[in-house]
């Protein structure tokens, strides 16, 4: 199995957050360690357009087997089109063939070795085309509104004005952007989906995903409070 971690440079919420210091070492270096800990995964690899992404990550051991292409690393790329890319050539460059991919997105610092190799595990068994790590909504899709253009607040779901409790509504699920494990048939169809694909379910409390200094500041409370 081999794991891609997408670092780029142009973050935008949180500008240089993949290697912004958390609690010590940049942010990148949690996904690295954790990655490189795994008995699923055989081959860890970086891909980046961006040179101090990579002088910072050389000291943890990731291979940076290549530089991103520009054109793979605008506001308006497509990731699935770095991963085709990035398994495409490693294959030809090293005479692999890897036929799966795990993408672990360096912005998920709480996500462990044990929750990469479980989602992989879920992978295997189930022959999966795809497994996607899950936590639990805090409030039931019914919940969810929309503004139309006059202010007003709408359903979005056609029960959405019913009165009910909140044991009463299903389970709801959000992705939270820490383990993809995907068949290259499915990534070459531009899916994520299909009827094969599988959740790995992680608590909230380590599925917290970096977009934006509040994200960052919970991630560094967790940390912190972890080490104590």
């Amino acid at each position: 199995m081999l794991a891609i971690i997408p670092a780029r440079g142009g973050s935008k919420g949180l500008p240089g957050k993949n290697i912004k210091d958390l609690c010590g070492k940049p942010l990148i270096a949690y996904t690295i360690e954790a990655a490189l800990k795994s008995k699923k995964i055989t081959q860890v690899v970086l891909s980046t357009d961006d040179e101090a992404i990579t002088e910072t990550c050389k000291k943890y051991g990731i291979e940076i087997p290549f530089l991103r292409p520009k054109e793979l690393a605008s506001d308006n790329s497509l990731i699935v089109d770095t991963y085709i890319y990035t398994v495409d050539r490693i294959n030809k460059e090293q005479n692999k063939n890897y036929t799966s991919v795990v993408a672990l997105l360096p912005t998920c610092p709480l996500r462990t070795t044990e929750d990469i190799d479980r989602a992989i595990e879920i992978y295997e068994k189930k022959e999966a085309d795809s497994v996607i790590s899950f936590y639990e909504a805090p409030h039931p899709v019914q919940w969810y509104k929309t503004v139309d253009k006059n202010g007003v607040l709408r359903s979005i779901l056609p029960e959405g004005d019913r009165l009910a409790n909140r044991q009463e509504e299903e389970k709801s699920y959000l992705p939270n952007g820490a383990i993809y494990v995907f068949s290259m048939d499915l990534l070459r169809d531009k899916k994520y989906y299909s009827d094969k694909t599988y959740p790995y379910i992680m608590p909230a409390s380590r599925s917290i995903d970096i977009d934006n200094l509040f994200d960052f500041e919970m991630a560094e409370f967790l940390l912190s409070k972890d080490k104590k």
